[in-house]
């Protein structure tokens, strides 16, 4: 089977995560999908088990003559993001795509190359895309399709290989990917998540990450006599915005530029609360956002000395470059496992997270490889079926590097 073959028979799964709850997996539906993914693996003779908290964990044995070679892992999530429905997805196929405009059947959304220039690559592959109504799943369903893919050709094809470990982790979307991912049961030396967008990514730089929460207290009064008296938490939240930098935020940022991200504020004149997320490769860089954070509160405080505000900010996760850049084999190897498929690899600092960033502080180092997936999170999402095919081939020449 090719791999846009059964990734077709993972989109119509709903998996989507949620910050609603703090069970793992955080959504119900994620554990079928989980015995699903399970149950092919055994089909092909690969033993494979789903733990208690939805964890998928399988092991390829070594063939004859390789049991010394290095244990070579690949890891992808099971759940979409919870920004836009994940439930009745229907996807629709485009053979020989002719590089324009494509328009889906609901809502009238049209996936515009103006808007999405790099599709215009894609020109006469064929690409897989929503019918405007829900995201597709490419995130990270291509990626599971593409592992399996690659252990079933390991297996019928009898291809020699070291151990080979798979693992496909719930909820990597709300950021609990690794919270209970056993690295010791995995079992593997090195690792790479497919869980990138366009074929030939190579990634092993991300953001060092923070949360920030801000609960304001204010003073609360009849406006009518309220002078010298009321503190307006919801104004005291907007000068604390003012006193961060306006021109880093992720609207004005891109590349190695880091940022300040106010994603949520809600409250009334007498309670108020403020989510941030705060974003930097360089690790110096991020301590100084963190700074000026509590700098801006600080001095907004003394201005309002009968206001109340309480300031929280717990680090995400770091920049994995500090743990793959003494195994930089690694994206040597992976970079000309993209060219012996036929695309040039790419390697760029990836703008957010994987459950690769926090593995590779637990031990496992872990760069990041593309999928084939376009405009993820939401109705404008596709994925190029050729670009999955050449990430197969890649997963297998990695394989056949360590072996």
């Amino acid at each position: 089977m090719k791999a846009y073959e059964r990734f077709l028979n993972y989109v119509v799964c709903d998996t989507q995560s949620s910050t609603k709850s703090e069970a793992t997996p955080s959504t119900e539906t994620q554990k079928p999908f989980a015995k699903k993914l399970a149950a092919e693996l055994q089909e092909m003779g690969i033993k494979a088990e789903v733990d208690d908290k939805g964890y998928v964990y399988a092991k390829l044995p070594a063939t004859a003559g390789k049991e010394s070679c290095d244990a070579i892992g690949f890891i992808a999530h099971m759940d979409t993001a919870p920004d836009f429905s994940g439930r009745d997805v229907a996807p629709i196929i485009h053979e020989n795509y002719d590089g324009g405009d494509i328009a889906l059947p609901k809502f009238g959304r049209v996936i515009k190359v103006e808007k999405f220039p790099d599709i215009k690559a894609l020109k006469g592959k064929t690409i897989i895309t929503t019918d405007g109504s829900t995201l597709l799943g490419g995130d990270d369903k291509a990626g599971i399709a593409e592992i399996i893919t690659a252990c079933e050709r390991l297996v019928t094809e009898n291809i020699p290989h070291g151990d080979i470990c798979i693992g496909f982790t719930p909820d990597e979307e709300i950021g609990r990917g690794a919270d209970h991912f056993d690295v010791e049961r995995f079992g593997a030396k090195y690792a790479y998540t497919m869980d990138g967008g366009e074929a030939g990514g190579v990634e092993y730089e991300n953001f060092n990450a923070a949360a920030v929460e801000i609960a304001i207290e204010g003073v609360s009064v009849h406006p009518g006599s309220a002078k010298g008296i009321m503190e307006n938490a919801l104004l005291i939240a907007c000068e604390i915005n003012s006193l961060l930098p306006q021109d880093e935020t992720p609207a004005h940022t891109e590349g190695y530029e880091g940022f300040y991200h106010l994603d949520g504020i809600m409250g009334t004149s007498e309670k108020a609360r403020m989510g941030y997320i705060i974003r930097d490769h360089d690790m110096a860089k991020f301590e100084q956002r963190k700074a000026a954070m509590q700098s801006a509160v600080d001095t907004v405080l003394e201005n309002h000395k009968s206001a109340k505000i309480v300031l929280q900010i717990t680090d995400s996760y770091y920049n994995m470059a500090e743990k793959i850049k003494p195994c930089m084999h690694l994206i040597e190897n992976a970079r000309a496992a993209w060219q012996k498929a036929g695309v040039q690899p790419v390697t760029e600092p990836v703008r957010g997270g994987t459950d690769g960033s926090r593995l590779s502080y637990m031990g496992l180092p872990c760069p990041n490889l593309g999928t084939g997936t376009y405009n993820m999170h939401g109705p404008y999402e596709l994925c190029c079926a050729d670009d999955m095919t050449a990430a197969v081939n890649t997963i297998l020449n990695i394989i056949e590097a360590y072996a």
